[in-house]
C-alpha cells in the first residue's frame, strides 16, 4: 500500500503538469497558523480531527499531507522526543491509508511515521539528525531538506547573509549531496529554500525571485509559503487573513519552478497551480 502511494506521489511530481499541493496537517498547540476558525487551531489535534482533515484535503485535490508534531514557528521552543510522538501517533494512525509526509528533525519519529505507511519526510534542519538520512535510504523513502538558519527560538534574531540566494543554494546541493552519499536516491529528494525561517522579508523575496534558479539542479523545490509573515509584511494583514495573499504567492511561485506547495487551503492552492501553468500555454 505505501509504495504504490509513494509511486503515484513521485510520478504526479514528474508528470503532473502543474505544481503538487501538499495539505498542512499540525498537531500542535503553538502552530504560528493558529487562529480563530483555522482547520489547524489548537482544538483540532486529536487523531479523529487531524484524520477528518486529512482526508479533506486530500478529497480537495491535495497530493499528499503533511503532518507535523513540533512548532517551528518563529521563537517557538523545541519538545522532547516523547512529546512529538505521542502528538502525531494518533495523527498518523488515523491516516494510514492517505499518502503522508512527516514533518520531523527527528529519525525516531520518522521511523515511527514510516512504521505507519508515511512516504516522505520533511526535515526542516536538513539532517541534523545523523541517523535520519540512513533510515530513509534503507526504507526507500523521499526526503525534504529544508534551509534554516539558528533553530525556531533563535532564527528570526537579525539574519545576516552576504548573498542569500548563493549560501541557500549552495547549503541545499551540499545537504542533497551527504543525503545521497547515505543511500537515499536523487529521485526522492527535494529542496525547500526555507522561506521565513531565519530570513528577513528582503531575503525571503530574493530565494522567490531565485526559484528558477534553484529548480535548475532537477531537485524539484518545495515552496512553503501559506501564510507566513512575509505575506503579512507585504499586506499588512493578520495570520487569519493571509487566505488571498497565499494564493497569489502560491500562483507565482508554481509559475517560477516550484514543484511542490505546502499550504493550508487545499482548495484555493490547487486553482492557483492549475492556473499558474496554463497561462503561459494559452
Amino acid at each position: 500500500m505505501a509504495g504504490n502511494r509513494a509511486a503515484e506521489f513521485w510520478t504526479s511530481i514528474a508528470a503532473c503538469e502543474h505544481a503538487v499541493v501538499m495539505g498542512v496537517v499540525n498537531v500542535t498547540p503553538d502552530s504560528f497558523s493558529d487562529a480563530p476558525g483555522h482547520s489547524t487551531s489548537p482544538q483540532h489535534t486529536d487523531g479523529d480531527t487531524a484524520g477528518t482533515l486529512a482526508r479533506a484535503m486530500i478529497a480537495a485535490g491535495a497530493a499528499i499531507v503533511d503532518i507535523g508534531g513540533e512548532s517551528t514557528r518563529p521563537g517557538a521552543a523545541p519538545v522532547s522526543e516523547e512529546e512529538e510522538l505521542a502528538r502525531v501517533g494518533p495523527a498518523l494512525t488515523a491516516v494510514r491509508d492517505l499518502p503522508v509526509s512527516i514533518d520531523t528533525r527527528r529519525a525516531r519519529v520518522a521511523q515511527a511515521a514510516l512504521d505507519a505507511g508515511a512516504i516522505l519526510v520533511n526535515d526542516v534542519t536538513a539532517g541534523s539528525d545523523p541517523a535520519l538520512f540512513p533510515l530513509v535510504a534503507e526504507r526507500g523513502a523521499g526526503l525534504v531538506l529544508m534551509h534554516m538558519r539558528g533553530t525556531p527560538a533563535t532564527m528570526q534574531e537579525e539574519p545576516v547573509y552576504d548573498d542569500v540566494v548563493g549560501e541557500v543554494e549552495s547549503y541545499l546541493l551540499a545537504r542533497a549531496a551527504a543525503a545521497r552519499s547515505a543511500g537515499v536516491a536523487r529521485d526522492r529528494l527535494l529542496i525547500d529554500p526555507g522561506i521565513g525561517f531565519g530570513k528577513t522579508a528582503k531575503h525571503n523575496l530574493a530565494l522567490l525571485h531565485a526559484l528558477p534558479r534553484l529548480a535548475r539542479h532537477g531537485y524539484p523545490v518545495l515552496l512553503g509559503i501559506s501564510r507566513k509573515s512575509l505575506l503579512g509584511t507585504l499586506t499588512g494583514r493578520a495570520v487569519g487573513q493571509r487566505h488571498d495573499a497565499t494564493t497569489a504567492a502560491v500562483a507565482l511561485g508554481a509559475a517560477a519552478g516550484a514543484a511542490v506547495v505546502r499550504v493550508h487551503d487545499v482548495p484555493a492552492a490547487l486553482d492557483a497551480v492549475r492556473i499558474a501553468a496554463a497561462w503561459p500555454r494559452a
